[in-house]
């Protein structure tokens, strides 16, 4: 009986690691965008395209500015495996070609989720990512289809 107790209690744990794991891989940032961004939603593909710098204008025209953290930052790690499913290296040797080719730029970097919110809300166009618990009323949360 207590065999039997104990391979419970470890499968009990077993899920809810797992589901604790896909809460936070899906539910802990959002993409988001300034206020006046006419966007719904974005497929992965447009996603990719922006954050890789390859898409610069809106569907409606406006320039996109991208805001991203740091390369080391944590948010920024998880957001390049999990919605553009490129490691956080692979991006800026992508952005570091189209700046020294001379054809493109960079995103820019900020240092901190609260830089990241302020610099959203303040510039047309932008596009960025931030924890859940930064999102208010000033930005547009961009759903990923």
């Amino acid at each position: 009986m207590r065999k039997l107790n104990a391979i419970y209690c470890c499968a009990l744990l077993v899920c809810f690691l797992f589901v604790t794991d896909e809460a936070k891989a899906h539910g802990h940032y959002q993409i988001v965008t300034h206020s006046e961004v006419n966007e719904e939603s974005v497929s992965v593909n447009v996603l990719r395209a922006i954050f890789s710098m390859r898409m610069r204008t809106w569907s409606n025209g406006s320039l996109i500015k991208v805001f991203v953290l740091s390369d080391n930052n944590a948010l920024h790690h998880d957001f390049s495996k999990e919605q553009l499913k490129v490691f956080p290296y692979q991006l800026r040797l992508a952005w570091d070609r189209l700046v020294f080719s001379g054809t493109g730029q960079a995103p820019t970097s900020v240092s901190s989720p609260e830089e990241m919110l302020a610099k959203i809300a303040s510039t047309p166009g932008a596009i960025g990512y931030l924890e859940s618990t930064y999102i208010n009323e000033d930005i547009h949360v961009l759903q990923i289809k």
